[in-house]
């Protein structure tokens, strides 16, 4: 290499590596730098993921809670009763319910609603039935769900199995029900501990609480007969009445189950008067509530299968006693030929749709035969506002949901009473006006007693029968002349 290269040589190499030092720092100062920012940025974006799914908690928690949601009537309902069978997912209904974390009806309920049964304000007319929550598991489940009326049971002095499994059948191709449960109970005991741990530890009675707890709501308790007790003995009766009359504001007498062999027998005329004469003694018999300071209401419960004849002959025995009122009615054992569904011949009462025309029919005849002053439940094949709205038409005071609860899951109750509204104002009318007027239209009234005759007053009766005697007395006569 020539000498005039060496000093370019000589400059270029430390040049050279000169400027790879340089690179080298400055890439390490970048890598320095993105480290740090890496590490700046993670709690920002943790934070970011923290809120966004907080917020995503709690828009779906206020999804999930709302009992409106179409996640609870289009997925979880029909989700759990295709998964599971049917008592199975009764059951798991119950616990969810019982857990409070179950949805709610977060709405009040509209002014139009409100009526007055029993001396109560009641804020609607849609109440649930008895046979969902038998042992009083969930009450505050239920009514937080929007119904005015949650009756538990039915509820046996003894605890008893109830009948062989399995023993409940949904009938979906005709929204129906099959049931022949047999009054499965924890019994009286166990219901009563629920009750109790209900009521708060500091609590005054007041005129306007009721055993519900809730304003505008009632607590009904359902009793149910004992498999083992006589058929024809009122006992079981008279001990639930004693039992829970101090936790109701309402006392069902339930003589029209299917499903206990010779229940329905008590609903015959003699068999009826001693039953209802002895649940009425027990009833009167009783303190007045530490609850409520008030006793509870005496509620009949019947069957839709009577004849007209043995509607009227009941009628007779319930005026003639202090029954403050009678749910119309129980599940059938009659099978419409309308049923298609392949469950339609299981034995068992028959609820849900098909039953409405049955249930209808009776308190139709009911209510043309008890006075004004006795009110009917209307109950059986209820899944809309205009359902509750013909039982109103019919002269019922109250309604109760039970098949179209488990078929349309919790958002049932505030559906039919916003359907109902929306009919009640489209009208012009509120639910108490249609009551009343069907009510002071369609009831019972005392027979006119003929006024009584004064002395000296003349009838056209007595002037006939005067007539018929002197007519009598002119014949004699007359063939004594000939």
């Amino acid at each position: 290499m020539p000498d005039d290269k060496l000093p370019v040589m000589s400059f270029v190499g430390p040049l050279t590596a000169n400027l790879r030092l340089r690179h080298s720092h400055k890439l390490g100062q970048r890598r320095t730098f993105a480290s740090s920012s890496s590490s700046a940025a993670s709690p920002i974006r943790n934070a970011g993921y923290t809120v966004l799914f907080a917020l995503s908690a709690g828009l779906f928690a206020a999804y999930y809670f709302d009992a409106r949601s179409s996640i609870h009537r289009y997925v979880f309902t029909p989700v759990l009763r295709h998964t599971f069978d049917a008592e199975t997912g009764h059951k798991i209904a119950l616990k969810v319910l019982r857990s409070g974390l179950a949805p709610r009806d977060l709405l009040k309920d509209d002014d139009a609603l409100r009526s007055e049964v029993f001396g109560q304000e009641i804020s609607n007319p849609v109440g649930l039935a008895a046979g969902f929550d038998k042992d009083g598991e969930a009450i505050d489940g239920l009514l937080n769900l929007g119904f005015s009326w949650v009756e538990i049971g039915s509820v046996t002095p003894k605890p008893q199995p109830g009948n062989p499994r399995p023993r409940v059948f949904h009938l979906p191709a005709d929204s129906a029900l099959i049931n022949r449960y047999g009054f499965p109970s924890q019994g009286a005991s166990a219901v009563i501990s629920r009750l109790r741990a209900r009521i708060p530890t500091f609590h005054e009675p007041e005129a306007s609480v009721t055993a519900a707890l809730r304003p505008g709501s009632v607590l009904a308790i359902n009793l149910g007969k004992n498999k083992t007790s006589a058929v024809e003995s009122s006992e079981d009766f008279v001990t639930g009445v004693k039992t829970f009359g101090a936790y109701a504001d309402v006392l069902v007498v339930n003589v029209s189950s299917p499903n206990t062999p010779g229940l329905r027998g008590l609903q015959n005329r003699d068999l009826l008067e001693r039953l209802l004469a002895d649940v009425v003694k027990a009833r009167n018999e009783l303190e007045p509530s530490p609850i409520t300071s008030r006793r509870p209401r005496l509620v009949l419960k019947i069957a839709p299968d009577l004849q007209e004849a043995q509607i009227i002959e009941m009628a007779e025995v319930i005026r003639n006693s202090d029954i403050d009122g009678v749910i119309v009615s129980n599940t059938t054992i009659t099978r419409p030929s309308s049923l298609i569904d392949q469950n339609k011949s299981e034995i068992g009462g028959l609820s849900g749709k098909p039953l409405m025309s049955y249930s209808l029919r009776a308190l139709k005849t009911l209510r043309t035969q008890l006075p004004s002053t006795i009110p009917l439940i209307g109950c059986g094949g209820i899944t809309s506002g205009a359902d509750v709205l013909e039982y109103a038409r019919a002269g019922a005071s109250l309604t109760q949901v039970y098949t179209g609860f488990g078929y349309d899951g919790v958002g049932t109750c505030r559906r039919i009473k916003d359907e109902l509204v929306s009919l009640l104002k489209a009208e012009g009318k509120t639910w108490s006006g249609v009551v009343d007027e069907a009510i002071q239209t369609l009831s019972w009234k005392e027979p006119k007693q003929p006024a009584p005759v004064q002395v000296g007053e003349v009838t056209i009766g007595k002037l006939i029968e005067e007539a018929e005697e002197l007519k009598l007395l002119l014949d004699r006569l007359g063939e004594k002349l000939a």
